[in-house]
């Protein structure tokens, strides 16, 4: 079983709307899924509620998340893996460090919402660095993009983004369409699967997998140095590199 976090330690970043989002799409792909709300706000929890009585295409399994197990969380992964799960997302509070820091540390990939903003690009350091310091791999998204082709602010970001580390693709738009999926209990590529919202997310679950596959081969990847891409472990140690030089 894999397992995929959405961390911050600022609010409002769309960590939750991502995660629904991404677990729908993921299932959409033949994923057994399980997202679990660790957010005292538990904003998912209330799309899985809203989830049971809606008309989905896929199956989804959202269930909360008490701080209290975390301490068992390499157990609890076992067991979700022995329940035939495939992938497990979790969603995280947004200013709790000792959270964040915990989940961290047993998660496959840890994926760092971040708005083009100048007080997001500051607050996503130190949750970079807290995945960073736990060994395990990190990917910004640039979220909430304003809607329009080659924003400034937008690219400026991901500039910023990618000197930090490794930059995620695509970027994912501001569109109201990720709201109203959420307010149905649907993913967005069930509530608008044409439209370019479902299309992003669906490019961006494209990525986390092949990421995800790839850090699974990094074995054999090491046996024949240039063979392969670099995964995205091999590639955070560049960056970590360039950083001290």
């Amino acid at each position: 079983m894999r397992t995929v976090a959405l961390l911050t330690q600022k609010g409002g970043a769309g960590k939750s709307t991502l995660a629904a989002s991404l677990a729908v799409a993921a299932a959409g792909a033949g994923e057994k899924v399980i997202a679990l709300d660790l957010d005292p706000q538990a904003s998912l929890v209330r799309w899985g509620k809203r989830r049971e009585t809606a008309a989905t295409r896929n199956t989804v399994i959202v269930e909360p998340f008490e701080v209290e197990r975390l301490r068992r969380l390499g157990a609890v992964i076992d067991g979700l893996a022995g329940a035939g799960f495939t992938l497990a997302v979790f969603d995280t509070p947004g200013a709790d460090s000792t959270a964040v820091r915990l989940v961290a540390e047993f998660v496959d990939l840890c994926l760092l919402p971040v708005r083009p903003t100048r007080l997001d690009l500051e607050a996503t350091a130190a949750t970079f660095r807290t995945a960073y310091l736990a060994r395990r791999n990190a990917a910004f998204v640039l979220n909430q993009c304003p809607p329009t082709n080659r924003s400034a602010r937008s690219n400026e970001a991901a500039k910023e983004l990618s000197r930090l580390g490794v930059l995620a693709e695509p970027a994912i738009t501001a569109r109201i369409g990720f709201q109203d999926a959420m307010a149905a209990g649907l993913g967005v590529t069930e509530h608008a699967g044409a439209g370019r919202a479902a299309q992003e997310i669906e490019s961006l679950w494209s990525w986390i997998r092949l990421q995800l596959e790839s850090d699974k081969a990094t074995t054999s990847a090491k046996a024949q140095p240039g063979q392969q891409p670099a995964t995205l472990s091999e590639r955070l140690a560049r960056v970590a590199r360039t950083s001290r030089a």
